[in-house]
């Protein structure tokens, strides 16, 4: 095969970039943003721009089906027919025997449209369980529920042109500028464009979204609807609703009305720990621009109150006539490349397929009508969302579960307890394109799937527009899509519970699939009756709905003032504040959040393979204000355990002035596969929101306190196959006190980990895992007595593995120093055997790179800066923020830092 260009959609958070893959010869070689796709114009941002180099390695990669018969026999490999038939055999069994409540599946918001579908119909339509939710139910559900409660139906009224017209732009525990980079962008340009439009940030921490605002509200995590009624009382006070919308297109305004007449903006300030002078001038800037713009994602959905935030910011919006016009809207921006997708096809436990509810008779009467199946096998009880699902398998009421493209005993709250569910749960059967996520331990049955770049169909962005994603190279070894793993195994436990319907599975391609949902859809305020796979190759990308019919789809939603209610009208709704359910107190003294790094993604699994992700963020750790540490008598670096009621994690400090005393912030994406827990959810609280069900991720009541583990190991290695290096380090970190694992440079991996007390036996186990040798380049001291081992091997005149154990400060001062010369890649000065005990050996600090497209660091920008230059310098001088742009609010930052008066 020669080379070929293959259009398609990146894969991973909601703005759903277009791409151009290039592929020779069966393996994928290139990536480019498409030019032609409306969401990002050839845009992409760090993560799009490095997919070809993730899937151009194997490495890690689920490559043909295994199982287990017994839980404490380790995994054997089988063939695809043996796993599904066992697969189906118990799962009939079980359904048989227990209901078909007694099995459940999880999936995710990174599956195709068409997955995502027919696990839909195989849960719901073949056994007849709504026990079917997906990891969405931590990222979007929220939102769901208040765009249902508030406009009657699921989906943003906005698009992205909102971004460019907008004259206010309220950004909403959202750090856009790491979540949704290429949006970022679009914004950026807008406000150089229209110098008049004006930003505020509601975020506890200061990201770099928050550093380019105009007005940041740092409020107290999780206070976000107290400010919201805030903001609401002083638009009603100073008569900056737009009384005619209210009266002509909502109702339910007189009761929210008498509730904020007591959120005056002082007690407002006094609840979110902000000014009532920067409450009422947000709400003069969002009530007096001609267009008001808000942005919210994670830090407004995931809470116990996720709902009441987000209806809270929809009110202000109705108040103020700010929708259904260009530049104003709620604008929901999803977190995964499909969660949209998911949500039209009904793929979670409380919802049916377009919108439906499935309390509804006529709406289940319908839905089995399309499939072919009894009206009363489509069960009226609502299944259990994620949190109660796994609450319900660690009781032993759901026997089996099937984990599809996603990582709960990473991802979901309170991991002890996962953990637990897993464990008791009778069978797991684990579909992920990687064969090691901390999932996979638990699974009883692994079926390798295929992933980005080798497959068909479709998904939904964040502005409702459906684009194509299709295959530019073959899955690896036996590997196969997820849509022929569910449709096969659909068919094999048809043929043992309803074997007349075993050929409601049979599908010859990805566009008979969609043919079949977009067909439920027809008449629903998701109509995509004029869609299907020949107008999205003629056209491109469309957006919902498009009735048959129609020319194209409609941008932006309720601009009639009709909404989707059965009366036509919006409706306001009046919730009170209230805390966090994980309450602060003299033992748990710390707000504990957390977010995304801007170069990883969720559980690493496709960024983790490569160095170029870790420049920018290298290791874990827990960043705290400077004079929280400072009390405390802690100091950077210093090994900290974070803990809560329900488990703990040790993580290197790091004073920030980001976050706000009394605060910590930790990203979510660590796990078991490159530390020695879980990550943050260890601590996590599972508390749910009772309208969405989704759980509060975003705050959890902490104390922090040294970490006593004196005893320190620093590997590094170079080779050529870091992810298979990472695989076979990664079952040594578990049990540890600390360790974790990063990657540096384009070929080099290094662990760090500590103990209370020297452990002689995991140094040899890490010595075979990293199948070192002594050599003739190789040096070695140890003292068995004091826990000390030294070893070190050059590569021609490079320093090439190191290995430092011990105790002793000086000791690890030598080695940080041996790994700065090591990631240096510079050729070794004085005698080798100097290296045990280098004179006056002092640890730089690795330095952090800025830019990851012309690996610029931090150092080099802070001198250019120094020097004179500002942004047209840096980008002319070093490069930096020419390509992607991912780094431009960072070097904005520095720049604005730089020319301030000392």
């Amino acid at each position: 095969m020669g080379k070929t260009e293959t259009r398609s959609t990146c894969c991973y958070c909601g703005v759903g970039c277009g791409v151009l893959i290039s592929s020779e010869n069966g393996r994928i070689a290139g990536v480019r943003g498409d030019p032609d796709h409306p969401a990002n114009y050839g845009r992409l941002c760090s993560k799009g721009l490095n997919l070809a180099a993730s899937a151009a390695s194997d490495s890690g990669r689920a490559r043909y089906p295994e199982m287990r018969m017994d839980r404490n026999a380790p995994r054997r490999r089988a063939g695809w027919d043996e796993v599904l038939d066992v697969a189906a055999d118990r799962f009939a069994d079980i359904i048989r025997q227990h209901g078909p409540d007694a099995v459940a599946f999880y999936v995710s918001g990174q599956l195709l449209t068409e997955d995502y579908y027919l696990f839909n119909k195989l849960a719901k339509g073949l056994i007849g369980t709504n026990n079917i939710d997906t990891n969405s139910r931590l990222c979007m559900s929220s939102a769901v529920a208040a765009y249902k409660m508030a406009l009657g139906a699921d989906g943003p009224p906005t698009c992205y042109e909102d971004l460019e017209a907008a004259d206010c732009v309220l950004f909403a525990g959202s750090n856009t500028a790491y979540a949704h980079p290429v949006l970022f962008r679009r914004l950026e340009a807008a406000r150089e464009a229209r110098p008049g439009v004006r930003w505020i940030v509601v975020d506890p921490r200061r990201t770099d979204t928050a550093a380019m605002a105009d007005l940041h509200l740092q409020i107290q995590p999780g206070t976000d609807v107290a400010l919201f009624h805030g903001m609401l009382h002083h638009l009603i006070w100073e008569g900056l609703i737009d009384a005619d919308y209210i009266a002509a297109h909502t109702e339910g305004f007189d009761a929210l009305k008498r509730m904020v007449r007591d959120y005056t903006p002082k007690l407002a300030a006094e609840i979110c720990g902000v000014s009532a002078e920067d409450i009422i001038a947000a709400a003069e800037c969002f009530g007096r621009s001609p267009a008001s713009l808000s942005l919210y994602c994670m830090g407004l959905n995931q809470s116990s109150q996720g709902t009441a935030k987000n209806l809270a910011l929809i009110n202000l919006h109705l108040a103020a006539g700010q929708v259904g016009k260009p530049g104003a809207g709620p604008f929901s921006l999803t977190g995964q490349p499909n969660a949209m997708g998911g949500r039209e096809v009904g793929g979670m436990a409380t919802m049916l397929a377009a919108h439906r509810d499935i309390a509804n008779p006529a709406h289940r009467r319908e839905v089995a009508a399309h499939w072919g199946v009894p009206e009363e096998r489509l069960s009226p009880r609502p299944g259990l969302p994620a949190v109660e699902m796994f609450e319900a398998m660690a009781r032993g009421e759901i026997k089996a579960v099937w984990i599809a493209c996603t990582n709960p005993a990473h991802s979901m709250p309170d991991l002890p307890r996962v953990r637990e569910a897993l464990a008791r749960a009778e069978l797991v059967v684990l579909q992920e394109a990687f064969a090691d996520t901390d999932t996979a331990a638990f699974a009883d049955i692994v079926l390798p799937a295929a992933s980005w770049g080798e497959k068909d169909g479709t998904v939904t962005n964040s502005e409702r527009r459906i684009s194509r994603v299709r295959a530019a190279a073959p899955p690896p070894g036996e590997a196969r899509t997820d849509a022929w793993i569910a449709a096969e195994f659909a068919r094999r436990l048809a043929a043992r519970l309803h074997p007349d319907e075993a050929g409601h599975f049979d599908y010859d391609g990805a566009g008979r699939i969609f043919d079949e949902h977009r067909a439920l859809t027809v008449g629903r305020d998701l109509d995509m009756g004029g869609l299907d796979y020949a107008l999205l190759e003629a056209k491109g990308p469309q957006q919902w709905p498009l009735p048959a019919g129609s020319a194209s789809g409609l941008a932006r939603r309720y601009e009639d003032g009709v909404f989707a209610t059965d009366n036509g009208r919006a409706r306001f709704h009046a919730i009170d504040y209230q805390p966090p359910a994980d309450k602060v107190s003299a033992h748990y003294p710390f707000r504990l959040i957390s977010g995304r790094l801007r170069d990883q993604w969720h559980g690493m699994s496709r960024t983790g393979r490569l160095p170029q992700h870790f420049a920018h963020s290298p290791e874990p750790e827990l960043r705290m204000h400077p004079e929280d540490a400072e009390r405390r008598g802690l100091s950077d670096g210093e090994l900290v355990w974070v803990a809560s009621k329900r488990g703990r994690l040790a993580l290197p400090l790091r004073g920030s002035d980001e976050v706000a005393r009394g605060s910590v912030f930790a990203a979510m994406h660590w796990n078991g596969r490159f530390m020695s827990s879980g990550g943050v959810n260890e601590a996590t609280i599972a508390a749910v929101d009772g309208l969405s069900f989704q759980p509060e991720l975003k705050h959890a009541a902490v104390k922090v306190e040294r970490a006593e583990l004196p005893w320190r190991v620093l590997a590094a290695v170079r080779q050529a196959d870091l992810p298979g290096l990472r695989a076979r380090l990664s079952p040594l970190l578990e049990g540890c006190g600390y360790a974790a694992i990063s990657l540096a440079g384009t070929d080099t991996l290094y662990l760090r980990a500590a103990e209370a007390q020297a452990r002689p036996d995991w140094l040899a186990r890490l010595l075979e895992a990293l199948d070192w040798r002594p050599g003739a380049d190789t040096l070695e001291y140890r003292d068995d007595k004091r826990g000390v081992f030294k070893r070190a091997a050059w590569r021609g005149n490079r320093l090439d593995r190191l290995l430092f154990a011990g105790s002793l400060p000086a000791d690890q001062a030598a080695a940080e120093a041996l790994l700065q010369t090591l990631l240096s890649g510079e050729d070794w000065q004085g005698p080798r055997l100097a290296v045990f005990a280098p004179a006056g050996a002092a640890a730089s600090p690795r330095e952090r790179t800025v830019c990851q497209c012309k690996q610029v660091g931090e150092g080099a920008i802070r001198r250019a800066l120094a020097e004179g230059a500002d942004m047209d310098g840096l980008q002319s001088r070093l490069g930096c923020g020419t390509v992607c742009g991912s780094c431009l609010p960072e070097l904005k930052r520095m720049a604005a830092s730089s020319a301030q008066p000392v």
